[in-house]
């Protein structure tokens, strides 16, 4: 009996592996590998910065079939957000004149060294209210030029607005270059925004973590305790006279495309 017994046991056995040999596992589950891929992608850098993050690809948001010329696509953008507050007024500072008149000289001198092939605009809020002032675009320093003499200092702070003018500005630039090039917002401001309404905090969390785009702040005649002074993060420099500021502008030139806060004095 038990002679019987083996061969048929034996028999059912190779059977029983055969049949498991022509089972297919199931195909991986591409939704969940997708969302590990994302999650690895946000953790890559402490400080949660798009720029620090080399494998990130997803800004700006592109419609299907967008497309560029290459030479559209290498151009370097700066926008440039002005303070014309009422403090800007003060002549404290300003090297005998006020701080608007030193800031106004500053950003001519910086507009007039920035490369004739890239693109510039300009954000302003005065006693005009706060708007766009000039359009991102090459060969407009005159208008640039003109737009900055037209400054009343005036106003609140309204930091938070203007910076996210500049933000949708840049955004709406990099989907017609596809995300190629440079891109740099650039702050000069003498005082705090009203924590209640104009605290910039959540457009600056958006922008560092969601775009490439470069954030550079000139403290004018105010210290380092700044909300948009935060190290490793941005740029962030102080200037208590004429020359500093001019200085100051000039070393966002300076910044190579990599962000390196140590080269930022």
């Amino acid at each position: 009996m038990l002679r019987k017994v083996v061969p048929i046991a034996i028999a059912v056995a190779v059977l029983f592996v055969i049949l498991r040999k022509g089972e297919q596992p199931p195909p991986p589950d591409s939704s969940t590998k997708h969302s590990s891929s994302k999650k690895s992608h946000r953790h890559e850098d402490a400080s949660g910065s798009y720029a620090l993050s080399a494998s990130r690809s997803t800004w700006p948001p592109l419609a299907e079939g967008s497309s560029a010329t290459v030479a559209a696509s290498a151009t370097a953008n700066y926008y440039v957000v002005l303070d014309g507050s009422g403090s800007m007024q003060s002549k404290e500072c300003g090297g005998g004149t006020t701080r608007i008149d030193a800031a106004i000289d500053a950003m001519k001198n910086f507009f007039a060294t920035i490369p004739t092939d890239a693109n510039i605009g300009l954000a302003a809020f005065d006693r005009h209210k706060i708007s766009e002032r000039v359009s991102l675009g090459v060969g407009n320093r005159d208008a640039l030029n003109g737009a900055l003499e037209n400054v009343e200092a005036g106003s609140d702070t309204p930091l938070r607005t203007a910076m996210q003018i500049g933000y949708d500005k840049l955004t709406a630039q990099a989907r017609a270059q596809l995300g190629y090039g440079e891109y740099h917002l650039i702050v000069v401001t003498d005082g705090r925004p009203d924590p209640r309404s104009e605290d910039p905090t959540p457009v600056v969390q958006e922008l560092l973590s969601d775009s490439p785009i470069v954030l550079h702040t000139v403290g004018f005649c105010i210290d380092a305790d700044h909300v948009l002074n935060q190290p490793n993060r941005m740029y962030y420099a102080s200037a208590t006279n004429p020359e500093q500021l001019k200085k100051s502008l000039q070393a966002v030139l300076a910044e190579a495309p990599a962000f390196d806060a140590t080269k930022f004095q």
